[in-house]
């Protein structure tokens, strides 16, 4: 990938190979960054895992800096109330598959209640590939529609590792004190920690880094967030 000549310099005001205390690395970010927006702060946790081990869950980080998502419910007749009275954004059952299969997907996380499971898993290879398929896992796939939409308001974000072990989540903004940021990422980083599978042998975390969106990663000494 070609860097820009802004992204080069930046790469020259710090040691690129050094891991730095976590107040440090989030200081360093926010005075490499470029852009013109309020760029956002990511996180990057590199897992030991084995080619047959998942990390996936769910978090709620303690400062939200992410406008309110438009959360979709699929559901029966019966709890369309509930979902509505809970905040949720669209509320159906087949007329909202129909819809998604045409290819209609303004919204940002889907909740289903277990009896529509069946039919929404026709929709797989379109809200999967978009990380947008309801899960148990994550608490999208319940009866309680008033709990699961409550906690999606609190900002409750999902996170997995990815096919190199590694679990990417946005933590915060730019324009953030770095002391709310730094909070959100040791919550996440915890989490993170707490879905170390059973059989997961040797040192979990091999590396944890923080960059903007167009600035250069930032290592972060692991024995600081441990």
């Amino acid at each position: 990938m070609r860097r820009g000549k802004k992204y080069l310099d930046n790469l020259k005001k710090y040691d690129s190979a050094a891991s730095y205390g976590l107040q440090e690395a989030l200081e360093l970010v926010k005075g490499l960054t470029t852009a013109k927006f309020d760029e956002t702060v990511d996180l990057s946790v590199k897992l030991n895992l084995k080619k047959s081990q998942s990390v996936r869950d769910t978090v709620v980080l303690p400062h939200q800096f992410r406008v309110e998502k438009r959360v979709l419910v699929f559901c029966k007749a019966e709890k369309e109330k509930e979902a509505q009275e809970a905040g949720a954004t669209y509320v159906g059952a087949e007329d909202l598959i129909d819809k998604i299969k045409g290819g209609w997907l303004d919204f940002d996380v889907a909740v289903a209640t277990p009896d529509m499971m069946k039919d929404v898993g026709k929709l797989g290879m379109i809200l999967g590939r978009r990380g947008l398929m309801p899960n148990p896992k994550t608490g999208t796939v319940t009866f309680d529609l008033k709990g699961a939409l409550a906690e999606l308001r609190k900002g409750r974000t999902e996170f997995r590792a990815d096919k190199t072990g590694v679990v990417h989540l946005a933590v915060g903004k730019i324009s953030m004190e770095n002391g709310k940021v730094a909070e959100n990422v040791k919550t996440a980083v915890a989490e993170i920690k707490r879905k170390r599978p059973v059989d997961a042998k040797g040192e979990f975390i091999r590396s944890i880094s923080v960059a903007s969106t167009m600035g250069p990663g930032i290592w972060v000494s692991i024995k600081d967030e441990e």
